[in-house]
């Protein structure tokens, strides 16, 4: 309960979550990760403590569409304040006796975001982040500045999928930071539809309708899953808890030391003014490949504080195989994406690849043909073991792959508009390496499956 003169504002008990987020004081705050955990309401009320809190405070609530803010914040927030806030339509602004004020933004295109360059605000609610795209996110927060003493803050609410999903997933799930970021700043609160005790008291029937779900959907929506959400591309990619033994049903696994007996192939993906992928693949004697090391920059712009122009990638990729330990002293082939041949527009990329003695053949980059290989490295046989494996070391193999999603123009094909470099360097490797389709994908194991048991021989004889 909180008092303004002789106004109370009277509030339901939040749940343990919910307490949380009321709670949490760092500079972004992300709350949510599945369907009913009451961030809305989370999100109402922090907003109007805030605003008793500190006189003369701005704050702004984002969401998508603006009959989304009146349905889900506008109108319960007129129930929640009663005369203790005049709401005003034109302006769509609660205004407090205290000079506080709390405005209701939407942002369904890119102009309605130009409209909002001038905007300052203490704090930013940004409702369903994961319906905005990075670049959205990164201005609006821009918005959140000022001289004066109030707290200055971010909180977002969300669930897995949507465009927003792959940097909500980095920032908040993975905590994987640019050099400009500081992880200290960042704090995320898991909520789930069971932590919703007003729900599950009020609305029994709302989780077995999220048990009800297609597979992907219900570990998305209910268990709050990050890596498995509607439309992911390749659905085979699996990242287990180490208590499945012996690499089974799993892609990702610790490095180990590479057999001298093992060839390697250096696969290739340029890109200017988009990330390049140069990833090295050692093979096993049959015919498996592990992800052994990867380098991952931009060549046109910074990442990570560094401009990977080419002659810095090559001379980088030169000095990595004649120094690590896994690449010095062996042949290491190459395929790349045919377009570095390219010279229309001046010295072909593969000139100065050359020049640092860097030695690629063409990939084939037929799509749909090159998807398939994929597929079928990392389905698994029927006794659960996949014909490509990803060092844990080559993060943003692990990270990007499991976030592609399909055309929404080509149901075939991957949505190109995503961080698809590593995956196109995949792919050509891939098909430098053509195999048949693996035996139908085996059910996942669950708990002390004794299925686990059965490969350990078998596991025994490419580990290393």
């Amino acid at each position: 309960m909180e008092k303004e003169n002789t106004r109370t504002l009277v509030l339901d008990r939040p749940n343990e979550k919910q307490r949380l987020f009321l709670l949490d004081r760092h500079r972004y705050i992300a709350f949510g990760g599945a369907r009913g955990g009451g961030k809305s309401w989370a999100v109402r009320v922090k907003a109007a403590l805030l605003a008793y809190r500190y006189p003369g405070i701005k704050i702004m609530i984002v969401r998508k569409t603006y009959p989304e803010l009146r349905a889900n914040h506008i109108n319960p927030m007129k129930q929640l304040l009663g005369d203790l806030a005049a709401y005003k339509e034109t302006t769509k602004e609660f205004s407090f006796p205290n000079g506080s004020v709390i405005m209701f933004r939407h942002c369904q295109t890119e102009a309605d975001l130009d409209k909002y360059q001038g905007t300052e605000t203490d704090v930013l609610f940004i409702d369903e982040a994961t319906q905005f795209t990075e670049e959205q996110f990164d201005r609006f927060k821009a918005c959140v500045r000022g001289v004066n003493d109030f707290p200055k803050r971010v909180y977002l609410t969300c669930n897995p999928g949507g465009v927003g999903h792959s940097f909500v997933k980095r920032l908040f799930v993975d905590r994987q930071y640019k050099e400009n970021e500081d992880p200290a700043q960042f704090s995320f609160i898991r909520s789930l539809v069971t932590d919703n005790t007003a729900l599950m008291r009020e609305d029994p029937e709302y989780i077995k309708q999220l048990e009800a779900l297609p597979p992907k959907l219900k570990k998305a929506w209910l268990e709050g899953d990050w890596n498995i959400f509607e439309g992911q591309f390749f659905e085979e990619f699996r990242d287990l808890p180490e208590h499945y033994a012996d690499r089974r049903f799993t892609h990702v696994i610790a490095p180990f030391e590479v057999p001298e007996t093992w060839s390697v192939v250096r696969s290739f993906d340029f890109g200017f003014a988009k990330p390049f992928s140069c990833d090295w693949w050692a093979i096993d004697h049959d015919g498996r490949a592990y992800l052994i090391l990867q380098l991952y920059g931009c060549a046109g712009a910074p990442n990570e504080g560094v401009k990977w122009h080419p002659d810095r990638i090559f001379s980088e990729i030169s000095r990595m195989e004649l120094e690590h330990r896994w690449l010095k002293n062996r042949r290491v082939t190459g395929v790349a994406d045919p377009s570095i041949w390219d010279a229309s527009r001046g010295e072909a990329i593969i000139e100065c690849a050359d020049r640092h003695g860097v030695y690629f053949g063409k990939g084939d980059n037929r799509r749909l043909p090159g998807w398939m290989q994929c597929h079928y490295r990392l389905s698994f046989d029927e006794e659960g073991f996949p014909m490509a494996y990803f060092f844990n070391t080559c993060r943003h193999a692990v990270r990007t792959l499991p976030l592609l999603q399909f055309s929404k123009t080509d149901p075939e094909d991957l949505d190109t508009a995503q961080e698809d470099h590593f995956a196109d360097s995949f792919r050509y490797f891939c098909m430098s390496r053509p195999m048949a389709p693996q035996r139908a994908t085996p059910p996942l194991p669950t708990g002390d499956d004794p299925l686990n048991q059965r490969g350990a021989q078998r596991y025994r004889s490419f580990s290393y």
